[in-house]
């Protein structure tokens, strides 16, 4: 398929998930007839049905809109690789010989022949395009972004503010960010994840690469200060050509220089705490500036950013308690969390709550997960959330928390969690994880906040 021209008619099989629902909203807002199945009712599928996109939750082809069915000739159907093969509706409509495609391939041909910017890699890359997006908003570009979580500013997960320019998340999972041709880039990070994709580190380097690759001569690519591959690169404090320098906390908020190869930007405010946080912030900078965007426009902007829902969310913040949910599911993205509340809490208990995200994960990184965890003060496990996996024998909580060297640990029940962090009274909790932990915290915070 070379362009949407004809397309008025969308179908996307798995709507509820974060790159799908906004390109689903993308879509509706031009004008297209958009609906679409998930397995499960959430939070974020009540709200695109709310905007008037039609959604259904059962595998049944009879839940199939007329609309979609009546219209074969221009109608897109859009999934995700997370949709099991043996799926019925998606079997039947490519059956039926309609158009389908994966939603990497669409957001490909959403960004084809448009000035785009893309943001890779294994951690950092939803909130640096968050801000990205957020920089290029505040400062009046005509931007539309894609984001792979829900910004706090506007509450929602897709920017739509002209199409001069195009902000995209480039996904490493399947290899997705491989069908965008970005003029600029940027790779905030490359540890080993999605070996079920990737079999081991050296695979997933090489598919960053040819994402490196796909930036033109006249285009830019910034990197992470480290990785083994060569752009622009990003640092604090250690001379790189965008770097944080004079960082100092100032009333919980960060306050930094940004030198940059042309100039030092004085007295940049930034909100999130947590030093990768700031390295986000940095890269998203440099990005905007490549761009065009005036510098002296750039430190009202970041200091008007409230963050990424469930990227060290804050759900309570008081001086004697404290509740951050966030998204962290891999061993590095724990150790930034970590590492984030000891800066902001120096002196106080902290308490992880950790649902690991699939059993692989789990079994291919059980020794990292055990030392970033082991860090904090006290652990609580949740079982794994299996996601698209089924489970592997021998592969649990429970084996994973005997590798936490931390004595104060313990496997909880999910309908035992609120009563075992009631009892904890800790001054700090943190809720990590990418599976449903995140449908917990609402109930946390009543809880806590009924308690205090």
């Amino acid at each position: 398929m070379k362009d949407l021209n004809h397309i008025k008619h969308f179908y996307f099989i798995g709507i509820g998930g974060i790159g799908m629902s906004a390109l689903a909203r993308y879509f509706k807002a031009k004008g297209s007839y958009v609906a679409g199945y998930d397995r499960t009712l959430t939070e974020l599928t009540k709200i695109l049905e709310q905007e008037g996109i039609e959604a259904n939750y059962k595998d049944d082809v009879s839940l199939i809109p007329e609309n979609i069915l009546n219209n074969r000739e221009n109608t897109l159907i859009v999934y995700t690789p997370a949709v099991p093969r043996d799926h019925q509706q998606l079997g039947m409509l490519k059956e039926q010989g309609f158009n389908v495609i994966k939603r990497a391939q669409l957001l490909g041909l959403v960004t084809d022949k448009k000035q785009c910017l893309a943001v890779a890699g294994t951690h950092g890359k939803t909130t640096t395009t968050a801000i990205l997006g957020h920089l290029l908003k505040e400062t009046g570009a005509k931007v539309t972004a894609f984001l792979g979580g829900i910004s706090e500013d506007i509450q929602s997960n897709l920017i739509t503010q002209g199409d001069d320019v195009i902000v995209v998340e480039a996904d490493e999972f399947d290899r997705s960010f491989l069908n965008l041709s970005p003029n600029i880039a940027a790779i905030t990070s490359m540890d080993a994840d999605h070996l079920d994709i990737y079999g081991d580190k050296s695979e997933l380097e090489k598919s960053f690469k040819e994402f490196a690759a796909k930036v033109p001569k006249d285009g830019k690519l910034f990197v992470k200060s480290g990785l083994v591959i060569s752009g622009s690169s990003i640092g604090i404090n250690d001379n790189s050509d965008f770097s944080a320098e004079n960082v100092r906390i100032e009333d919980g908020s960060y306050v930094f220089d940004l030198k940059t190869p042309s100039e030092t930007i004085k007295n940049l405010k930034f909100n999130l705490p947590g030093k990768h946080n700031l390295l986000n912030a940095i890269t998203a900078l440099a990005m905007a500036i490549e761009y065009g965007t005036p510098t002296h426009d750039l430190t009202r902007a970041l200091y008007s950013f409230k963050g990424v829902k469930r990227r060290f969310s804050y759900k309570i913040k008081t001086e004697n308690l404290v509740l951050i949910d966030d998204y962290a599911h891999h061993p590095t993205e724990i150790s930034a969390v970590h590492q984030a509340v000891r800066e902001m809490y120096p002196n106080k208990k902290v308490l992880a709550v950790f649902q690991p995200h699939l059993f692989s994960r789990t079994r291919d990184f059980a020794e990292d997960f055990a030392s970033s965890l082991s860090d904090f003060d006290k652990v609580f496990l949740l079982d794994i959330y299996p996601a698209r996996e089924l489970p592997i024998e021998g592969i649990s909580s429970a084996w994973l928390l005997d590798k936490i060297k931390n004595s104060k640990k313990a496997l909880v029940q999910k309908k035992d969690l609120l009563k075992m962090i009631k009892a904890e009274m800790a001054e700090v909790v943190v809720m990590m994880g990418a599976g449903d932990i995140g449908e917990e915290v609402e109930n946390v915070k009543k809880m806590l906040l009924h308690e205090a």
